[in-house]
């Protein structure tokens, strides 16, 4: 099993904040990127922050977006699409998701609208 399954969501959260806002996008664009993944709504998320709930808490928690397979690409070398453990996937989906918002890909675009 991954290191990053028993992860808390919260120690890697504020990574994905600094990784946006540095390159000009906001919190808010990034939770909504969020949202569109899990169903999560600002409450929501705020309960996983404040709670410490593992990355394999947060997912199985997750309404995953019926449009998440429609994610592809490369992340940390690996094709997202290709990712055998499902826990996995939706992982790498979201790092996917954080790394196109950082890129300063337009947001309709992110969200496979």
């Amino acid at each position: 099993m991954s290191r990053i399954f028993t992860t808390s969501f919260a120690s890697v959260y504020p990574h994905y904040v600094t990784k946006v806002e540095k390159k000009g996008r906001t919190k808010a664009e990034l939770n909504q990127v969020i949202e569109w993944l899990t169903g999560f709504d600002e409450s929501m998320l705020n309960d996983h922050l404040t709670t410490g709930t593992t990355f394999e808490e947060f997912f199985a928690d997750a309404r995953l977006n019926p449009h998440a397979s429609f994610i592809t690409g490369v992340v940390c070398g690996v094709r997202v699409e290709d990712i055998d453990d499902p826990l996995m996937q939706k992982i790498r989906y979201l790092d996917k998701l954080v790394d196109e918002l950082a890129r300063g890909k337009a947001l309709a675009k992110i969200l496979r609208a």
